[in-house]
């Protein structure tokens, strides 16, 4: 399943500019609109994900909660919480994030006016579960790819036909719009974010100190209410951290199938009820990001990086670098080089 992120927006506007090393660069402002009742998990995850950034020592990014009513807000477990900023935030913000809400029906007027501001003003924005209904409502997604969480998408479909609608992926992009799915898609946005803005080594380090999964591909589908293969036997996770050590190594269907001492049709099988990948569009999307992370934090020459990855050559390094972030490896590396100047 091919990855639903846009390429041509990967290293766009202010995110390209910030990843620079040794550019004068301020964090990335993210405001995080709580329209009540608010999911608390949709507030938390931009916050906890986004303050482990660092860049040189520095905060990548200042995250702003606001809310259309400053004060006591109600959320969607029941419980209050205090958001202490309006939306004036969303002015002073580079990226606006819209938590999921239970008010997808009738969304505040103002949150709607707020994100068309936004976007008359070139803004990324981004929604996490329902959040996509209001900026559909906000006739942001006429005419463009979106998601949201599977349980919403026939009602989602109904309400706005005008909208191109992905049910079965974490997240996609168009353009300077994001959507993700429910609860931990919103984990996967903000990686995805984080990587656009600073590159495949800072999201890693991020997903491992915040204990999740690294960052996935956007094209991976939902969980469902698909059943699982009736299959006993223990989870593919053991032949995954195999492969992972062995990156660099040719591996075939065989290999991996001889690992989890199963027949290739059921690794293929389980692999795909797992990951929602195939084993081997699984192995492409470890290689790239292993290149990218070598791009980024070592002088390797190309060849040496596509023959660490397991690409094999650096013309197949550069087609499937551009036709996944529209890069070449040398653009890349200029983009997001950890390294320091000399």
């Amino acid at each position: 399943m091919p990855v639903t992120s846009a390429p041509a927006t990967a290293v766009s506007g202010v995110a390209a500019a910030s990843a620079r090393p040794g550019a004068a660069r301020r964090p990335h402002r993210v405001a995080v609109i709580g329209a009540q009742p608010v999911s608390m998990f949709n507030l938390a995850v931009p916050d906890m994900l986004f303050a482990k950034v660092e860049v040189d020592g520095r905060p990548g990014y200042e995250v702003e909660l606001c809310t259309p009513e400053p004060g006591v807000v109600g959320t969607s477990g029941g419980a209050d919480i205090v958001i202490r900023s309006g939306l004036d935030a969303v002015e002073r913000a580079d990226t606006v994030i819209v938590a999921g809400t239970g008010s997808r029906a009738d969304p505040d007027p103002r949150v709607l006016a707020a994100l068309r501001a936004a976007a008359a003003a070139g803004k990324r924005i981004a929604s996490i579960c329902t959040g996509a209904f209001l900026l559909a409502e906000a006739g942001l997604l006429d005419g463009r790819r979106a998601t949201t969480y599977w349980t919403y998408t026939g009602e989602f479909t109904e309400r706005y036909p005008a909208v191109d609608v992905q049910p079965d992926v974490l997240f996609v992009q168009d353009g300077p719009l994001v959507t993700s799915s429910g609860y931990a898609a919103g984990i996967d946005l903000c990686l995805h974010i984080i990587r656009t803005d600073y590159g495949a080594a800072v999201a890693n380090s991020v997903a491992r100190h915040a204990l999740v999964a690294p960052v996935r591909p956007g094209g991976q589908a939902q969980f469902t209410e698909t059943p699982l293969p009736a299959e006993t036997g223990t989870s593919l996770a053991e032949t995954r951290a195999w492969a992972m050590t062995r990156l660099d190594q040719p591996l075939t269907l065989t290999d991996l199938a001889r690992h989890a001492a199963v027949s290739v049709r059921t690794l293929t099988r389980r692999f795909h009820a797992e990951t929602g990948l195939s084993p081997l569009q699984w192995l492409l999307h470890q290689r790239l990001e292993r290149a990218r992370e070598l791009l980024e934090t070592t002088a390797l020459p190309v060849d040496l990086v596509a023959r660490a990855s397991g690409l094999g050559t650096a013309d197949s390094l550069r087609q499937h670098l551009l036709r996944r972030v529209g890069l070449t490896p040398s653009d890349y590396r200029s983009s997001f080089s950890r390294l320091t100047a000399v």
